[in-house]
């Protein structure tokens, strides 16, 4: 620790500043990337197999938007036309229903439990 003359004060006390903010963007760059990796393969295990096994596989985490300041991460899934027949059920052709089989809520909850975790150890509470 520096002695710091009353008139360089307001200076150094912004540097410290400047280098908090720094450090806690990427801290929180880093907490919702993780996030995103968590829940993609929490979703790559929960979700039905099918037929094929395509749809489980069919899961991504990616970067939609980037700047100096902010992160924004998407979890989707290639067959993504068929992601909310799964989640939610949804009627026969012939009648009757298919049963719900919910898998994305539950990794949305974790991954939001998560992320909330990490931020707040990464930015010392």
């Amino acid at each position: 620790m520096s002695n710091v003359d009353i008139d360089d004060l307001a200076a150094a006390v912004m540097e410290g500043l400047e280098e908090y903010v720094e450090l806690a963007e990427d801290a929180m760059k880093d907490a919702v990337t993780q996030t995103a990796k968590a829940a993609r393969k929490e979703l790559v295990t929960t979700s039905p197999d099918g037929k094929t096994g395509k749809y489980r596989k069919g899961w991504r985490a990616s970067v939609v938007e980037e700047k100096a300041h902010m992160r924004h991460m998407s979890v989707h899934n290639r067959k993504y036309q068929i992601v909310h027949l799964l989640e939610k059920g949804h009627a026969k052709r012939n009648g009757g229903r298919v049963a719900a089989r919910p898998h994305v809520a539950p990794a949305e909850e974790h991954g939001a439990e998560m992320l909330e975790t990490l931020i707040t150890e990464a930015l010392g509470g």
